[in-house]
């Protein structure tokens, strides 16, 4: 891979907060340390000493769920796959469910962990009942077995919820956001690749077949009329090198101006404006160098159609020493003959020594370059 290929390291400030994620969500487990301490001050015995292993192996479970709905973040995913889901969130319900077994009502510490987990991986319905049904154990647990109030725990398990599905809100409105824009440019690029195929299309292929029937036409000449054949295979040379010019062009983006391509601007532009539109099917018997010419008279007057004719229909000729734009409307008229458009024409006519002709018809307007 190239230099140019590969992609440049992310920086910034979006990047060192991306990787302080998992330290800022750490810092919760914080709520673990009662837990562990009861686990200590019964390390003489096995239920603290796993007391104390259960809860290290929750508090890991939960971090690597929250890295695993990070990284579905990045892949623009809104939740983990059912499975996933279901082995994160159950591992830390038998985990949360040991820690109570092993150390009492500080096992229960759990809990709030345990909402948000199912907040973070579960449809709203699901995570709803699952919160509650935590509420309700919590509840039932201290009230049975007398270790004093629930409300603070109850309190902790609905504001971490809660908050956590403001936040999962939040990331699900901004991934929708992200795959919106990756659709839409992707369907940009696609526009352009169809719209670039189609007027390669046009400016390529009535050239192409031209091109292959001269050829057959000067090889079967070549022993029957081999001055034509020559004539032939000059005019195969010069379509030839119109239609490299005319490709080139298209490939650079359309900088200059091709008249198979204004040909087909042209029949986008007015069917676009409703106007019927009378194009030539081919561009082979302009010269090379009237070639460009012709097609800025082509854009000047088609665009002049669009915007002043209110015309019906608009027809372009064109001849291996003229290019003509006529309508059948009336707005032309409004079209004062030293606009900035013509006068550019004019110029651009004067240097290929051709003239620009411009007729009121009846109805209609008529704009014409002719060379002598």
């Amino acid at each position: 891979m190239s230099q140019e290929e590969c992609p440049a390291p992310a920086t910034g400030p979006s990047v060192r907060m991306a990787r302080m994620t998992p330290l800022l969500s750490g810092i919760w487990l914080f709520f673990l340390l009662e837990p562990i301490g009861e686990g200590w001050r019964h390390r003489d015995e096995l239920s603290g000493v796993l007391g104390i292993l259960c809860t290290v192996l929750f508090g890991a479970v939960y971090m690597a769920l929250w890295l695993r709905s990070r990284a579905d973040r990045q892949r623009l995913m809104t939740q983990p796959a059912r499975r996933a889901a279901v082995l994160y969130v159950g591992s830390l319900v038998v985990l949360g469910a040991l820690m109570t077994v092993l150390l009492g009502g500080y096992g229960l510490a759990s809990t709030p962990y345990i909402g948000v987990a199912c907040v973070m991986v579960f449809p709203f319905r699901v995570a709803a009942t699952a919160v509650l049904a935590l509420i309700v154990v919590d509840v039932v647990l201290f009230a049975v077995n007398d270790w004093g109030s629930s409300t603070g725990l109850v309190f902790g398990v609905v504001a971490a919820s809660v908050a956590v599905l403001g936040l999962r809100m939040v990331m699900s409105r901004n991934i929708e956001l992200l795959s919106a824009q990756q659709e839409n440019a992707s369907l940009a690029v696609e526009n352009e690749r169809t719209r670039f195929a189609r007027d390669l299309h046009d400016i390529l292929g009535h050239s192409l077949t031209v091109i292959t029937v001269k050829a057959e036409l000067a090889q079967r000449l070549f022993d029957v009329d081999p001055e034509r054949a020559r004539t032939e295979i000059a005019d195969l040379e010069r379509l030839s090198r119109d239609a490299l010019a005319d490709v080139r062009r298209a490939v650079e983006g359309y900088r200059e101006l091709t008249l198979p391509g204004e040909l087909t601007r042209a029949r986008n532009a007015l069917a676009a404006a409703e106007i019927e539109a009378h194009l030539p099917n081919s561009t082979d018997e302009v010269p090379t160098e009237l070639r460009e010419l012709f097609a800025w008279t082509v854009r000047e007057g088609v665009t002049n159609v669009i915007r002043h004719s209110g015309a019906r229909t608009c027809e372009v000729r064109l001849t291996p020493t003229s290019a003509e734009v006529r309508d059948d409307g009336t707005g032309s008229d409004t079209v004062h003959p030293g606009g900035s458009g013509l006068a550019g024409l004019r110029e651009r006519a004067a240097g290929a020594g051709a003239t620009v002709v411009v007729r009121h018809l009846s109805p209609g307007f008529s704009l014409e370059v002719v060379r002598a």
